[in-house]
């Protein structure tokens, strides 16, 4: 960046060459004066007054110089290192109110990196930690009278803290068990300061998340019992701070404590305050308090992989207690067990035809049918969860199929193996959650075994399925694969309209049966396969560029429109935001951080940076980005690599992007793509332009409503033996 040197008592007089230009110049204290800038010589002289100046010269640092025009205000500041430095020394003061407004500036220059970096270096975190360890306990006798000041102070400081170390530059794992004391008893402290609250609560979830040490640490001053209450109140952003903190000591914990910490949840009733206090409390619910309820409804139905990838021992009794009481509730449920009566032989007869009627693949021995992981002995837990908790419907399932003698029976232990399998795959048990899903599904609050009582409604769907294909037990294997992809698309069809409740679930299944399914995809098949002949497939031909056409336009109008992107960190939550738009004559980027999600388009004056779209020499996407390639723990994560993507300028330039979701994904990978010439290729593009194909060749054959388009041309006929009839209109 070429610096700008002005004298100040600078008395020579130069002529106005044509790349003078008049400026307004700012700086804190003083009102805006009058300049002129030369944009070749980077000379500065001082039109309207003396400039009162503790230096010798005025120092500017312009990185496109030629772009500044007349009007422009220009804003001076003091430099990041004096910044620094001075606040440094400014929040070490005797002062009171001194202090106060020192705080209040570190927490707001803090989030500048630049800035962070040097004051980091002047050991900045170390004095922030060391007055909440004790700093602040001076000032503990006054609070009576100064509370509101201590407060703010406190306040500030934890703020400062926290945009300081989300910048990554200080290990997380440096901090006294004092420090983490300290913050864990503000938790409760502090608990009617919303602001100091907050901090805490996000300090506490950047140290589980960051370090195993910490995780250890924190969990031993926090406990579920202090964070239950926070959640039991009206604000909806300390509720999502605190399912965030829960999250992460869940998340963190070792497999042999999250069980433990599983029913120390259910003992304090979280399920059920969540569903109250924040699913069902008169507000909507926002995209970061859906993120941890997906987040907590993962690691809950997590919890499901140990007995998933759990094959059963033939051998243990207990185990195989459990397939004898699947067979006593459904064949003995009104007689006493039989325990004595007839030999041995017999017994094991009977067993073996009940085992049969049961549906299990191995008469004999049962226990082998759950050797194959997964399911493994999930299936089984759901099977026993059944019959004990639906007798009637469970009872009724396998004396239907059982007494059927055409071959049609629905085999209830070889389906229930299958369905548990389906259901873990639809759900993802076993898999990370994402870092930018939002997905959660209410009804899974509604209820303390809410996979068991999933499983219990799907189980009577696909027996009321099977029925309706009139699917046959003689080839299971082909039979199971069609059933099962019907009742995999009745379950997915009824999960997206985000029923609130189980019973609701359930009512949207009874609307989806075999028949309806046949139905909505056939629909689907005609709008997708309609239209096959020749010359409509020469039609769509002939329009399609103009359809392409449309498409890059609509991309390009979407990018001058702009989008916010979020910078993604170990605090999601806490994440800054950034803007990004094309110029109305798509010749620059225009970009900009902000401090929080806008509310409609951001003006281009208001977007510092800029990129011409002439340098732009790349787009790359997924795992070729180098945000991706830096960033370890997000390169492990599937849903952010399938919307990162980076624009790639001079030698070593780069402007990385983590869209907000895919279809934003599409659009400006779609719409970089036409800018430099090259195909759209997103599934967006295909999407539109098949719907919009489709319609066009809908309207232009109207007219040709319920007449034949035949596959090839008519012939052509035969040239006329004279041309008598032609008038000629000369």
């Amino acid at each position: 960046c070429p610096v700008v040197l002005a004298p100040k008592n600078s008395s020579v007089a130069m002529p106005p060459p044509a790349d003078i230009v008049k400026v307004a110049i700012e700086w804190p204290g003083a009102f805006p004066k009058l300049m002129e800038i030369d944009q070749v010589s980077a000379c500065v002289r001082v039109l309207a007054g003396p400039v009162l100046l503790k230096k010798t010269f005025w120092i500017f640092l312009f990185q496109n110089r030629n772009e500044i025009k007349n009007g422009a205000i220009l804003r001076l500041t003091t430099s990041p290192a004096q910044n620094a430095q001075q606040l440094h020394e400014r929040i070490q003061s005797s002062s009171m109110d001194a202090k106060l407004e020192a705080l209040k500036d570190l927490a707001n220059y803090s989030r500048d990196v630049t800035f962070a970096q040097e004051f980091i270096n002047l050991d900045g975190i170390s004095l922030l930690t060391q007055m909440v360890e004790s700093g602040t306990e001076r000032y503990q006798k006054l609070q009576k009278i100064m509370k509101p000041c201590f407060g703010d102070m406190l306040s500030f400081t934890l703020t400062a803290f926290v945009e300081l170390m989300d910048h990554g530059i200080v290990s997380w794992d440096t901090f006294s068990v004092a420090f983490i004391k300290k913050i864990a008893s503000y938790v409760n402290k502090f608990a009617s300061d919303i602001s100091i609250l907050q901090r805490s609560l996000a300090i506490l979830e950047s140290m589980v998340l960051n370090s195993h040490d910490l995780y250890q640490k924190v969990a031993q001053e926090i406990t579920i019992g202090q964070l239950i209450p926070h959640l039991q109140g009206t604000d909806q952003e300390i509720q999502t701070y605190t399912i965030a903190v829960i999250n992460a000591l869940f998340l963190k914990a070792p497999d042999d404590k999250r069980q433990e910490m599983a029913n120390i949840l259910a003992q304090k009733q979280l399920r059920s305050i969540i569903l109250t206090h924040v699913i069902r409390a008169q507000r909507a619910i926002n995209n970061e308090m859906a993120h941890q309820l997906y987040v907590l409804q993962v690691l809950t139905f997590n919890l499901l992989e140990d007995r998933m990838m759990t094959k059963m021992d033939p051998q243990d009794q207990a185990q195989r207690d459990i397939i004898f009481e699947l067979r006593r509730i459904a064949f003995d449920a009104e007689s006493e067990p039989n325990n004595s009566s007839g030999s041995i032989e017999k017994r094991k007869s009977m067993y073996t035809r009940d085992y049969k009627k049961l549906g299990f693949i191995n008469h004999v021995n049962p226990a082998m049918d759950f050797t194959q992981t997964p399911p493994g002995m999930l299936a089984l837990d759901n099977m026993l969860y059944f019959a004990k908790h639906h007798q009637d419907a469970y009872i009724r399932i396998v004396l239907e199929n059982s007494s059927r003698e055409d071959k049609h029976e629905c085999p209830f232990g070889r389906s229930s193996i299958e369905l548990t399998k389906m259901l873990c795959e639809i759900l993802k048990v076993g898999e990370l959650p994402s870092e930018t899903c939002n997905d959660f599904h209410p009804m899974f609050f509604t209820h303390d075994r809410s996979f068991e009582e999933f499983f219990c409604i799907c189980i009577q769907l696909l027996n009321k399925t099977w029925k309706e294909m009139r699917a046959t037990s003689e080839d299971f294997n082909k039979a199971r694969k069609r059933v099962m992809q019907v009742v995999k698309e009745q379950i997915m069809r009824a999960l997206t309209t985000k029923p609130s409740s189980l019973d609701q679930f359930k009512s949207k299944l009874q609307n989806l049966s075999y028949t309806e399914i046949l139905k909505i995809r056939q629909s689907e098949r005609m709008n997708q396969e309609d239209f096959q002949s020749r010359p409509i497939l020469e039609l769509k031909e002939k329009i399609q560029p103009e359809i392409l056409e449309l498409i890059k336009q609509q991309r390009l109008n979407r990018l001058v429109e702009g989008t916010c992107f979020r910078k993604l960190n170990s605090r999601r939550r806490q994440d800054k935001f950034w803007y990004c738009r094309l110029s109305p004559n798509h010749k620059v980027l225009h970009y900009g951080d902000l401090e929080e999600s806008p509310q409609g388009e951001v003006p281009h004056d208001s977007l510092q940076d800029k990129l011409p779209v002439a340098d732009i020499k790349a787009v790359v996407t997924g795992k070729d980005c180098p945000h991706m390639k830096e960033k370890g723990a997000l390169k492990q994560n599937k849903e952010v690599l399938e919307l990162a993507f980076s624009i790639l300028y001079d030698s070593s330039g780069q402007l990385n992007f983590i869209a907000p979701d895919k279809h934003e994904y599409c659009v400006w990978t779609d719409g970089l793509n036409a800018l430099l010439g090259k195909d759209m290729l997103s599934e967006l593009t295909r999407n539109d332009l098949d719907t919009l194909l489709s319609m066009e060749i809908k309207l232009r054959l109207l007219d040709l409503e319920n007449i034949q388009i035949p596959d090839a041309p008519p012939p052509i006929p035969k040239e006329p033996s004279n041309y008598d009839f032609v008038y000629d209109c000369n």
